[in-house]
């Protein structure tokens, strides 16, 4: 069992992601961090020094529980229905948080490219390693003639990641899915999926 202070850490972390990802960094206090999780000042200063050392660690867990979801949600029987179902998920996470929040990487991108160059840095790796788990399954995909082939794989990672990134932005703003539904509906038609089809539908 974790020690009594790695719960209390634990607990600031939870409690500091849930507000930055709605917030924003900049319009998080240290009042608003102590009030959420419930602990003293003195405490969330014990484990970190500063808002930055909390929020690069957000960031960090962040990171860590993404990428363990890229890896679960790519999965399938061809690489097609691998991308086609790392979509469906994104759309579902998103509905099940009532598209509150939005995206905590798309979100620092936002604030923090132009005045925290570290956060900057940090999102940007992040930004790498999905649009390099996005690419990885185009090529298969490309390979085995399910997906466009005239454009790189790279390039049209770049682009899927950057639309769902668009989806979900608009859908945080309007708070319905059909922004994020109707954006990856048309991934699917401009990148040329295509998907193992069922009873006359596609798998999607």
């Amino acid at each position: 069992m974790p020690a009594k202070g790695e719960k209390t850490k634990e607990k600031i972390t939870r409690a500091a992601a849930e507000l930055f990802r709605r917030q924003g960094f900049a319009a998080t206090s240290i009042s608003d961090l102590v009030e959420a999780a419930g602990v003293k000042k003195g405490s969330l200063y014990f484990h970190f020094p500063g808002k930055d050392d909390l929020a690069l660690e957000v960031l960090r867990q962040a990171e860590e529980e993404f990428m363990a979801f890229l890896d679960a949600a790519l999965t399938g029987p061809t690489p097609a229905e691998r991308l086609d179902n790392f979509f469906l998920k994104a759309l579902k996470f998103h509905r099940g948080s009532g598209f509150v929040g939005g995206c905590l990487f798309g979100n620092t991108a936002l604030e923090a490219s132009d005045c925290n160059p570290l956060y900057a840095c940090r999102v940007a790796e992040v930004f790498d390693r999905w649009t390099g788990k996005i690419a990885s399954v185009i090529a298969d995909a490309q390979y085995a003639g399910e997906i466009r082939s005239d454009l790189p794989a790279d390039v049209l990672a770049q682009f899927a990641v950057s639309s769902v990134e668009g989806g979900i932005m608009l859908a945080r703003l309007r708070k319905e899915e059909e922004p994020l539904s109707r954006c990856l509906d048309s991934l699917r038609t401009l990148l040329e999926l295509k998907l193992e089809k069922k009873n006359g539908h596609a798998a999607n």
